[in-house]
């Protein structure tokens, strides 16, 4: 039977289970894709360990949390197993990218025809299945704080999975990209088209020396205290810096606060408007998702523990 992975409690990566389920069927405006490749996300981890931060209403859906226990797996690529009686344009077989999608870690995932893009044939299926939710993210930040040519942007979390979609946007974009890392991802970083500094003590001072023209805009992947400290003292227009996780004293301190919660801009529109183009890039080479590790699906949790520790760069992929 197809099988499916769901947390039965909330905790720590020990809470994942892998059950076995009916195959879903397809509702009359969605398919069914038999998924190939799953992105694993930060976001996975924090809806079951109950320590992710409030939500709005509407985007319980988007963050998977509808129901009594959240859905994990946010994001996948696949091949179409069925298609509902009002769907046109998508046919059995079509190899797909899907997004917005909840519980992908799963042998078939339902999704509604407006979440598939088709997956380019040059795109592997490890990287397609886990472009979407770091790209539009990190296009999200950019959108909102007007990074364009002739910028100078700070990207914090750098070789994160969303600041290295950040740091490649923005510089295809023209801007000047500053990015904070540990030394062992500086040079992927500048492969990519950025000036990486070291964080830590001293950190507005290296990126002072590294962008003396000065720093017009900012991008917090990595929601330290030293991050939104140096992004408050080096960008002159608050507007300009934006920040997807960290304490509250963001929302304190005037800067664009991007999320699911009350009074955050979760930017559904901009995301979505974006997801074509960015599998367009992938699927051309302009854009290249970096993907540091594949588990089985059975292996969920163990994914999870590594993505926990945080020592690599990239995306962890989950191959059923």
């Amino acid at each position: 039977m197809p099988r499916i992975v769901r947390p039965t409690a909330y905790g720590t990566p020990d809470v994942l289970t892998v059950l076995e389920v009916p195959t879903p069927r397809a509702a009359a405006d969605g398919v069914v894709v038999e998924v190939r490749a799953a992105g694993v996300n930060p976001i996975d981890w924090k809806i079951y360990s109950g320590a992710f931060h409030d939500v709005d209403d509407d985007h319980k859906d988007a963050a998977g949390i509808a129901a009594s226990m959240p859905s994990i797996g946010l994001e996948c690529a696949g091949v179409v197993t069925e298609v509902g009686a009002e769907v046109t344009d998508v046919q059995v077989g079509d190899e797909v990218v899907v997004y917005p999608v909840t519980a992908a870690y799963a042998d078939y995932v339902t999704a509604p025809a407006t979440s598939l893009i088709a997956k380019p044939a040059e795109l592997g299926w490890a990287e397609a299945g886990s472009l979407i939710l770091t790209g539009t993210t990190a296009f999200h930040a950019l959108q909102v704080t007007g990074v364009t040519a002739g910028d100078t942007v700070l990207v914090h979390g750098g070789a994160g999975g969303v600041g290295l979609m950040a740091v490649q946007l923005a510089a295809a974009a023209g801007a000047t990209v500053i990015a904070t890392a540990a030394e062992r991802n500086h040079a992927l970083l500048r492969e990519l088209g950025a000036s990486p500094v070291a964080y830590g003590p001293g950190l507005a001072d290296r990126v002072r020396a590294a962008a003396p023209q000065g720093v017009s805009a900012a991008v917090d992947f990595a929601g330290t205290d030293e991050a939104l400290d140096v992004s408050l003292e080096l960008v002159a227009d608050r507007s300009r810096i934006a920040s997807i996780t960290g304490s509250p004293r963001r929302a304190e301190s005037g800067i664009k606060v991007l999320g699911y919660g009350p009074g955050e801009d979760a930017g559904a529109e901009v995301r979505a408007a974006a997801r074509g183009d960015l599998v367009d890039r992938a699927g051309s080479g302009a854009l290249r998702v970096i993907v540091d590790a594949t588990f089985p699906l059975a292996e969920a949790a163990k994914a999870h523990e590594v993505g926990l520790a945080g020592h690599a760069p990239g995306k962890l992929v989950l191959i059923p």
